[in-house]
């Protein structure tokens, strides 16, 4: 038996992180987002699952990482939110959740395929 997780776990866990982004953000708006330390708490922490299951999957398997747009980005992200969270620019979150996480969620969506998910539980 591998040690080696499918590379499907990653893609599911990020596309799972991703679109509650998208559900948390619906019908919000920018000062919603300052004004509400919940709200702001839980994007964060789905951001961060984002970053970490892609910086994971590329490392378990570079070909399919590498047909993520703006993967190094998106992990130097993660760790500004992780890392520099003292220093987060919020305008910044704002247009990543408006503008790139709805890209993002499509094609991990896209390299998942019709099965839909992994075939080991998410942890």
């Amino acid at each position: 038996m591998s040690s080696k997780r499918d590379p499907r776990v990653y893609l599911w866990e990020a596309r799972e992180a991703a679109a509650a982004v998208l559900r948390f953000a619906r019908g919000r708006n920018f000062d919603d987002l300052l004004g509400d330390d919940l709200l702001r708490s839980a994007i964060e922490r789905q951001l961060q699952i984002v970053g970490e299951a892609l910086s994971q999957l590329s490392r378990v398997d570079a070909e399919i990482a590498g047909r993520i747009p703006h993967l190094r980005q998106i992990i130097a992200f993660h760790n500004i939110l992780v890392h520099g969270y003292a220093s987060v620019d919020y305008e910044n979150v704002w247009k990543v959740i408006q503008k790139d996480v709805p890209d993002l969620a499509a094609t991990l969506s896209s390299l998942l395929g019709p099965d839909d998910g992994p075939e080991e539980p998410r942890r």
